[in-house]
């Protein structure tokens, strides 16, 4: 990686930036996005299932449900 050309400082040419992020395609951005993706289901009311972590379900007060399946990226 390299730094854009508009950025480069004098003395700090052969400096990096470091992601605070993870981009697409690298190793880590799966498990990232699964991360932000379960956090958001939760909280929204919905409940991982022991069984398989890539189940969520919700109840509502008439007692019908919704339930959610995850297969890598497609719902």
């Amino acid at each position: 990686m390299e730094q854009p050309k508009e950025f480069v400082k004098k003395g700090k040419e052969n400096l990096v930036y470091r992601l605070k992020r993870s981009l697409y395609g690298m190793k880590q951005a799966p498990c990232q996005w699964y991360k932000k993706f379960d956090s958001f289901m939760l909280d929204h009311g919905f409940k991982r299932i022991s069984a398989n972590h890539y189940v969520y379900i919700k109840r509502d007060e008439c007692f019908n449900f919704i339930i959610l399946l995850l297969y890598v990226d497609d719902m």
